[in-house]
């Protein structure tokens, strides 16, 4: 919720982050499923910097953790701590707690404008997966009454949202409008005037629609594993990052931050007791947006969720990720960063690897390193320092897959 914490100034923010990481990291330690951390020494680890040189979890290693020593790798609290225990697809076990705003989304409710008064239809789904149960507890925690709608029965859920006075729609960004139509149809009006949403792209056209009918529409970007991560506030000038996270923007494929406004992979680590996930990789793009926001909360702000950072591709039969790309970059001391870029020639994939370095070497060295690392021949091309795009994209899949 809205408190004392979004207007911290930096040095306070930074101060009391100096306590609680070195606290979280020695959590993470003595729990049997952080093996990768043993010989962290954990008081030194005090800001983002000395965060930037642990090891990143992916969630790959939490799926064979999970598999390995169920029920949860060894990567949370014993189970009953717990309320509940979610499945995601994977699978993926995810644990949580109905009460005291565990998973944190109270604050971007709160900064909705939800509060004591309003009525919350709740459209995320209830079963197995943790969404809806995300959403209930942080409106519980603004003091909000739930309507809990999980997904389906429009028809049923338009006649519930008119009698019950709802004044708040949480959900994905589309089956609102889903809603709002089936009302138009059925001569029903409804007293909506603030949505909040996840889960899904809030496309420009379709927030401008809401705001057409009198709905203040925000979004929050939030996971199973991590709650919520970062949220709109009404300045609407990107996401501001939680208080209970840090989060960073790394090269996909390594662990190594990219400068402020540069597109990475977003890897966060969370400051929650119960499960203290360190670096964890999210595999989704994002980029730091520099400034406070004008609603003055100072934390950190990021753009949004820009795409994916797993960037797999198959080529020629073969498997090449963003790791090997990292990998590759850092056998060639001389060269900054890499980029490949799959196409086809006539039948065939065509791979081309782009490398960005003032001094280069020969071809035939580079080609080796190819062949050695990746697995695969192709053309190597130098590009001079700055010339490749900062999108985060280190494998850009150009193959036409409909044609």
């Amino acid at each position: 919720m809205m408190s004392d914490l979004e207007f911290r100034s930096v040095e306070a923010r930074a101060a009391d982050l100096a306590e609680a990481l070195p606290a979280q990291i020695a959590r993470a330690q003595a729990l049997p499923g952080n093996g990768a951390l043993a010989d962290v020494a954990a008081a030194g680890v005090t800001d983002a910097a000395a965060l930037a040189a642990l090891p990143v979890l992916r969630k790959a290693d939490l799926v064979a953790a999970q598999q390995a020593a169920p029920p949860l790798g060894g990567y949370a609290a014993p189970l009953d701590r717990f309320t509940h225990v979610f499945q995601s697809p994977g699978p993926i076990y995810e644990p949580g707690r109905i009460d005291g705003d565990w998973f944190r989304l109270g604050r971007f409710l709160r900064a909705c404008g939800v509060g004591a008064g309003d009525v919350v239809q709740n459209c995320f789904g209830y079963h197995l997966t943790p969404a809806g149960m995300m959403f209930e507890s942080g409106a519980r925690a603004v003091g909000a009454v739930v309507l809990p709608a999980g997904t389906g029965q429009t028809e049923l859920q338009v006649r519930a949202a008119a009698q019950m006075g709802v004044t708040t729609y949480a959900g994905t960004p589309d089956y609102l409008k889903v809603l709002l139509d089936k009302a138009d149809a059925l001569g029903l009006h409804l007293g909506i005037d603030k949505a909040a949403v996840s889960g899904g792209a809030l496309f420009p056209s379709l927030r401008e629609a809401y705001a057409e009918r009198g709905i203040a529409c925000l979004q929050c970007y939030a996971t199973a594993d991590l709650g919520n991560i970062a949220y709109e506030s009404p300045a609407m000038e990107g996401m501001i990052v939680d208080e209970g996270v840090i989060v960073e923007i790394v090269t996909p494929g390594t662990g190594d931050p990219v400068p402020e406004g540069e597109v990475g992979e977003v890897v966060v680590t969370t400051l929650n007791p119960d499960y203290p996930l360190i670096r964890f990789a999210t595999g989704d793009l994002s980029a730091v947006l520099p400034g406070q926001s004008p609603c003055g909360r100072t934390n950190m702000r990021i753009k949004g969720w820009m795409g994916r950072a797993d960037q797999t591709a198959k080529i020629k039969g073969m498997f090449v990720r963003p790791e090997q790309v990292a990998q590759l970059v850092a056998s060639l001391p001389e060269v900054d960063r890499a980029r490949v870029t799959v196409t086809r020639s006539g039948d065939a994939d065509a791979m081309e690897v782009a490398l960005e370095t003032a001094e280069p070497r020969e071809t035939a060295t580079y080609e080796a390193a190819l062949r050695d690392i990746l697995k695969l021949r192709g053309t190597v091309r130098i590009a001079a320092p700055g010339d490749l795009p900062r999108d985060g994209k280190v494998i850009d899949d150009k193959r036409d897959y409909e044609g």
